[in-house]
């Protein structure tokens, strides 16, 4: 921002117009909203953030277990899982059938993906279920919710700066626009009065 390059808008100058004097109070108004909205909204969007991610860890650490699976046998892969690009992030997980105990004792058999590479019928592994036995996404831990709590106060703060800037620049332009539409008349009243003086015209 150029708001405190423009402090010298306020020295006492003959040539210094009004709307000079307004663009440096809009700047300056805009710094300060910015150093202190700013903040403050990212600070409570954060917090506001932080305290539902952490209740959803809670409740999903309450709802969901790691029991222990066993490999009855490996699977053949899918389209998706034979496309090295679409399984780059799952290249130690394999397609299994299954069979575990659920929270509840009820036994559960299904198709889930296991970590290991290669697999054989009786292998032991962690997959995650509900308190029912049905299979269910890892729990989302406490220093993930934190982090994303922080984007999350980030970029309302910078959402905000960004908006404050942007009615800066147009109320900026709005003023500017005006000056030169005044600037137009101004040259409109003289104009025809260009290179006629003492012509006798």
């Amino acid at each position: 921002m150029r708001a405190i390059s423009g402090l010298w808008r306020w020295r006492r100058n003959p040539l210094r117009r009004a709307t000079d004097l307004a663009e440096a109070w809009v700047g300056l108004l805009a710094l300060l909203l910015i150093l202190v909205v700013g903040p403050v909204l990212g600070s409570v969007t954060g917090n506001a953030a932080q305290d539902a991610l952490q209740r959803a860890v809670r409740e999903q650490h309450e709802s969901r277990r790691l029991v222990t699976a066993t490999v009855i046998r490996e699977l053949d892969r899918s389209p998706l899982d034979a496309d090295p690009e679409a399984a780059s992030g799952r290249d130690l997980h394999t397609r299994v059938m299954a069979d575990w105990t659920a929270p509840d004792g009820t036994t559960h058999r299904g198709t889930v993906m296991a970590g290991l590479q290669s697999p054989h019928r009786g292998d032991h592994f962690g997959v995650w279920t509900d308190l029912h036995g049905r299979t269910a996404a890892r729990p989302l831990d406490s220093a993930t919710a934190t982090t994303h709590a922080v984007l999350a106060g980030t970029g309302a703060a910078l959402l905000t700066a960004g908006l404050i800037e942007g009615g800066r620049r147009l109320a900026v332009w709005r003023m500017v626009r005006r000056r030169y539409a005044r600037w137009d008349q101004a040259w409109d009243r003289a104009g025809p009065d260009w290179g006629r003086t003492g012509t006798g015209s």
